[in-house]
């Protein structure tokens, strides 16, 4: 083989080595990518770290999304293999008059089938929280079901949160002490009662801003409802917490987005609280986070827009 003949035959490989490299790359196709707060890239490792020294973490998912549940699963495990016996799980997705049965279920003393028919689960129970539920059950952990039961959220968002005065005693130790407290600033609730306003209203950034198509029910109902969800899942979470403890918390990620709702309302209960947030987000294109997704969690998942989503 002469000088030329090698060149070519040289340059040829370099050709096929290159294609081949740029279709491989072009065939990976990721799950997800995860990133920092400041929107660079994360490795799964880094955010367990710091999840591992957290007081508080609040698990942000789509609820139909399956890397958000299964990542809430990898990362429990993780936690309880770093943690042991001090990690405490909770979850938006039980209501806290529900806490009896879920006790009783965990301690063996009902059957996973009355459990499973006595509680008010969420359609997708069987596929994404169960595993969770059983982590707990192996591993001898509590499960802290931190929600507001639905029918008195029903009742502030129809009738307004002084409705819940007239609840009995019983009633009430379901939800986060009265009166409600909050920020109506906060980003997470003041765009809910833009969005609620009516068309052209100029009031519509106001706090105060009331009456939207909303059936006869005011911006402020609907507001009232978010953020009393949010206080009593703040409510229940720090009541199972204490020092030295981890607990885990899996909720929408509207809950604690931007630092902002469940997130808030603990720091409101004690300031000094190491809270580590994530997050789930939706993009076309996962290798690098949108500008409108930085700054949401301390960690933020970025799965992509087309992936297929579980039953609820």
């Amino acid at each position: 083989m002469n000088y030329y003949q090698r060149i070519y035959r040289n340059s040829l490989l370099i050709i096929l080595l290159s294609g081949s490299a740029s279709m491989v790359s072009m065939a990976q196709k990721p799950a997800y990518r995860l990133f920092r707060e400041d929107g660079k890239r994360a490795r799964y490792e880094k955010m367990l770290e710091a999840a591992s020294g957290a007081d508080i973490v609040l698990f942000g998912e789509y609820h139909t999304n399956p890397i958000s549940h299964w990542l809430q699963l990898e990362l429990t495990g993780d936690l309880y293999k770093a943690r042991g016996e001090s990690l405490i799980l909770g979850a938006e997705m039980f209501e806290a008059d529900n806490q009896l049965i879920m006790d009783e279920y965990l301690s063996g003393k009902i059957t996973e089938t009355q459990f499973e028919e006595e509680a008010r689960l969420w359609n997708n129970y069987l596929t994404d929280y169960k595993p969770l539920v059983l982590i707990a059950k192996e591993k001898d952990l509590r499960f802290v079901a931190t929600n507001i039961p639905r029918r008195y959220a029903n009742m502030v968002f129809k009738q307004g949160v002084a409705s819940l005065d007239d609840l009995n005693p019983e009633a009430k130790s379901y939800i986060a002490p009265l009166p409600l407290v909050y920020d109506k600033s906060l980003h997470c609730y003041a765009q809910l009662i833009e969005a609620a306003a009516p068309a052209g209203d100029s009031t519509a950034t106001s706090p105060m801003a009331m009456a939207g198509p909303m059936g006869g029910h005011s911006s402020i109902n609907l507001v009232d409802a978010q953020a009393i969800k949010d206080a009593t899942m703040s409510y229940f979470i720090m009541k199972s917490w204490k020092p030295g403890k981890l607990l885990i918390h899996y909720n929408g990620s509207y809950h604690s987005d931007e630092f902002e709702s469940i997130y808030w309302f603990l720091k409101q209960a004690d300031k000094d609280l190491n809270i580590v947030t994530i997050t789930t987000v939706s993009q076309e294109n996962v290798e690098k986070l949108e500008d409108e997704n930085v700054g949401k969690a301390s960690f933020i998942i970025a799965v992509p827009s087309n992936m297929t989503q579980t039953n609820r």
